[in-house]
């Protein structure tokens, strides 16, 4: 599938989240913002004073981000608080409720911290006990995607550009697969998600989605996320034929928000492209960023696409509105989709995906910009827009997303497990389309970049920093 001009198809990481200990407190706006307006009576250090502590979990008139608003907004007369509602914008109310949030979470984690497991120590949660086994400890160079073969092997990205081979024993070939794509390790960019086709037994597909380059004598290097798939033998790469493709026009130099993740579900392939930096692009159904699409496996466009029929639109395009999800996964029970996405400072997203719906992205939005100025008028909610599921304000850098479908975790079936590059897995159980659990499973171990159920039924992390695979298994 190519995306050009004319809109036809053929069929053929800078952190999303950045860590709030880089942020300068004399240059983070909202900091300002809270010292002028609040510190007088809530403390410097959120600790209370004339008014209440602001980070001890405790709101009398309501714990939601609309409670909270709504207080700052209108005050609390009989208790001498005044209303702020024309002295702050709306967007600057949004970016404290965003601000206390992050500190609440702050204060939480040192009071109570999650589990940081020990290798092979057993860790309780909820559910089950688990403990941490390592898989593969070294040897690896940015690993960012994993995906099982049914003769047991395993594969494995590396954002450099290389695609690497675990033997069904465990142990990870010394040598890369040769002659795979150029890839450009730009930014976030370079060798993304790997995925087996579902009859890989007997085709041998393998799909790669990875920055690719524009050869452009004389330019600044510019990439677009590019999807093909090919064979391996006798590792080496054979057989590559493209699936997705954008016109040369749409190639950015931005090596931020590439987005990307790939499943198949009922004889069609899902993918993600990140909005790569362009804002309101990813409103444009004209523009291949900022969309999770459907395309049949060889790349051919399904009729019943939702902009199939519209000639000014790309008709690969599933969903759109989308800022850059990283985590991509199908529960099987009832095949819906759903992602995971970062947000800005704040506001990073679980949803559930249905056809032709606009995610939001950046018309509304629960977080704010990284120096703590407000986003594009404090919007979290329009008519026509998506409200996710569920959204985390601090930010988790949501990156990689399963639906436990294994057997050694009973309790945990159909749960979703939404990794985050600040190390905290979450477990996620849905229930008649809402959130009933959040249940931060682990910390500490590393960055977690991708979350899978494995074919042996234990779930694997892949992580950065230090660069390995491990897996939880039963404790017992």
């Amino acid at each position: 599938m190519k995306v050009g001009r004319a809109f036809l198809f053929v069929s053929t990481v800078v952190l999303s989240a950045l860590p709030l200990a880089r942020l300068d407190a004399k240059t983070d706006k909202v900091n300002e913002l809270y010292l002028e307006n609040c510190a007088s009576c809530h403390g410097s250090n959120f600790e209370g004073g004339l008014g209440g502590n602001l980070v001890d979990g405790l709101w009398n008139r309501g714990d939601s981000d609309h409670a909270i608003t709504r207080v700052i907004s209108q005050g609390l007369p009989d208790l001498g608080m005044p209303a702020f509602e024309k002295t702050l914008s709306a967007e600057q109310i949004r970016s404290l409720v965003v601000f206390l949030r992050e500190k609440e979470k702050s204060t939480k984690t040192q009071s109570s911290p999650p589990p940081q497991p020990k290798e092979g120590g057993a860790v309780k949660s909820l559910e089950h006990d688990y403990k941490v086994e390592t898989v593969i400890d070294g040897g690896l160079k940015t690993p960012w995607s994993l995906a099982f073969l049914p003769d047991g092997r395993r594969l494995v990205t590396e954002r450099p550009g290389a695609l690497r081979v675990i033997e069904a024993d465990g142990s990870l070939l010394s040598e890369p697969v040769r002659g795979t794509p150029q890839v450009i390790e730009l930014g976030q960019g370079g060798m993304l998600d790997v995925a087996a086709s579902p009859d890989f037994a007997n085709d041998g597909w393998i799909y790669l989605a990875f920055s690719d380059p524009l050869d452009a004598e004389g330019e600044k290097k510019r990439s677009m996320l590019k999807i093909v798939r090919g064979r391996i033998r006798d590792n080496a790469w054979t057989d590559e034929e493209v699936i997705f493709q954008a016109a040369p026009d749409f190639y950015t130099p931005a090596g931020q928000h590439f987005g990307t993740r790939m499943v198949f579900d009922g004889g069609y392939l899902y993918f993600i492209v990140g909005e790569r930096g362009g804002n309101m692009q990813a409103q444009d159904t004209s523009r291949p960023n900022g969309k999770i699409y459907r395309v049949y496996p060889d790349g051919r466009i399904p009729k019943d696409n939702p902009f199939a029929a519209d000639q000014n639109a790309i008709p690969g395009i599933w969903t759109y509105g989308h800022r850059n999800p990283q985590g991509l996964a199908i529960d099987p029970r009832d095949h819906a989709i759903y992602s995971t996405e970062h947000g800005p400072r704040g506001g990073d997203e679980f949803n559930i995906i249905r056809k032709g719906a606009n995610y939001g992205w950046p018309v509304i939005c629960y977080g704010m910009n990284y120096d703590g100025s407000p986003l594009n008028g404090g919007f979290t909610e329009k008519e026509g827009m998506e409200q996710p599921l569920l959204h985390w304000t601090p930010s988790i850098a949501a990156c990689g997303l399963a639906c436990y479908t294994g057997d050694k975790f009973p309790k945990w079936k159909y749960d979703f497990f939404a990794g985050g590059l600040r190390g905290e897995l979450h477990r996620i159980r849905v229930e008649n389309g809402k959130v009933v659990a959040d249940e931060i499973l682990l910390s500490g171990l590393g960055r977690i970049r991708d979350v899978r159920t494995g074919s042996d039924g234990f779930l694997y992390i892949v992580l950065n920093q230090p660069d390995r695979i491990v897996r939880l298994a039963p404790a017992e």
